[in-house]
């Protein structure tokens, strides 16, 4: 009789240790990051497929790297206004007003297209030598001396609106691996391609850090994924879809943007 007594309050006890520590260990809190992702075709996923109906010719694709960042992390709420050919002006003119004062975390690409990307692109390919690396000097020198006024309309728009948010600021991957045997441009232009984005993220990294933001530098992780490359992540020209040319595939959003932003990002 003592010995079930005994049993029958042990197991009680138990009971209510087991419930009292299932009672102390919270639920997981729910998110309260609120993002919105804004930018150009590099922000929308353009190249990367599978592209939302709603977004029409902005191209916003479920494989770009805001979107598959809020897939994996379920903020309290998200929005992509991103759009294939934006610029710093575009942005500020329609994408700032996505913001709010109670936007947690943004994500911001842009500033290709003011310098002409485009059109860079395009003369080095219809062109010779010559014309593309005096294109891409072109560019260089508007990076350097219209691009920073630019961009700080744009990143003290976006201090305005969202005065407590997280700033992301997120740069473009150098094109090519050099030194290997590749059809198409010259050597001497691939190479004058590469200064000029790299020379692009030098002016995004200075502006964002004049305003305090994060940078999230994606160069190293397309390294050995570039055009010329054995295994690229970046469209080569495609005369059949000429949007895509030199965008990421899925593969570069996965693997070469999204771990940047969320390294920065948290």
């Amino acid at each position: 009789m003592r010995r079930s007594r005994l049993v029958t309050i042990l197991a009680s006890a138990t009971a209510a240790v087991f419930a009292s520590l299932v009672l102390a260990v919270p639920a997981q809190a729910a998110s309260t990051v609120r993002y919105v992702a804004l930018g150009d075709s590099y922000a929308s996923g353009v190249g990367a497929g599978s592209y939302t109906s709603e977004s029409g010719t902005c191209k916003r694709s479920t494989n770009a790297y805001p979107a598959l960042w809020a897939a994996a992390k379920a903020p309290a709420s998200y929005k992509s206004v991103a759009c294939s050919g934006a610029t710093t002006t575009s942005v500020v003119n329609t994408q700032l007003s996505a913001l709010a004062t109670n936007t947690t975390l943004v994500s911001i690409t842009v500033g290709g297209n003011d310098v002409g990307f485009a059109n860079i692109m395009t003369t080095c390919v219809l062109k010779g030598t010559t014309e593309c690396v005096a294109a891409v000097q072109a560019a260089q020198n508007k990076a350097t001396t219209e691009l920073p006024g630019l961009l700080d309309k744009v990143y003290s728009g976006i201090k305005s609106r969202s005065p407590s948010a997280k700033v992301v600021v997120v740069g473009y991957p150098v094109f090519y691996e050099l030194g290997k045997v590749c059809v198409g441009l010259s050597e001497t232009s691939r190479a004058k391609i590469n200064e000029g984005i790299n020379i692009l993220d030098g002016v995004l990294i200075k502006a964002a850090a004049r305003h305090g933001f994060k940078f999230a530098d994606v160069r190293a992780n397309f390294v050995g994924h570039q055009l010329c490359s054995g295994d690229k992540w970046l469209h080569a020209l495609n005369f059949a879809d000429i949007g895509i040319s030199y965008h990421p595939f899925a593969t570069g959003q996965s693997g070469g943007y999204l771990p940047a932003f969320r390294a920065a990002a948290g």
